[in-house]
């Protein structure tokens, strides 16, 4: 059974960093989409930033470029995103997620993968003064 667990969550001063890591076991491939969303109450889970493990391409949301990174390590089949210059608006709970087979924009940018993909339980992320 498909699991992934999410950690690094944390509260943060604005301009601060956190690192976010998601680590996926019992996907039926190595081949698969894994990346990051966020959702504040009462609005839809965005899709903020994935990567592949066929090809290492990426997406980023505009919200993000510039300063967020995603990076995965295959040996810990682990997910990471760094997180620089942290904003207010940035305050959400994060959910990694991956799908097997899947682009990087089928994951993060088109919500009908979303229903089929494999998701985290989430980590809260608290950018304030």
């Amino acid at each position: 059974q498909a699991q992934l667990v999410e950690s690094g969550g944390g509260s943060v001063q604005p301009g601060g960093s956190l690192r976010l890591s998601c680590t996926a076991s019992g996907l039926d491939s190595d081949n698969y989409a894994i990346g990051w969303f966020r959702q504040v109450s009462g609005k839809e889970r965005e899709g903020i930033s994935c990567i592949s493990t066929r090809d290492n391409s990426t997406y980023f949301d505009d919200s993000v470029k510039g300063r967020f990174t995603i990076s995965r390590d295959a040996a810990k089949n682990t997910a990471y995103l760094q997180m620089n210059s942290l904003k207010p608006e940035d305050t959400a709970v994060y959910f990694c997620a991956a799908r097997t087979f899947t682009t990087v924009g089928g994951l993060c940018v088109y919500p009908r993968y979303r229903t089929s993909a494999h998701w985290g339980k989430g980590t809260l992320v608290t950018v304030s003064s």
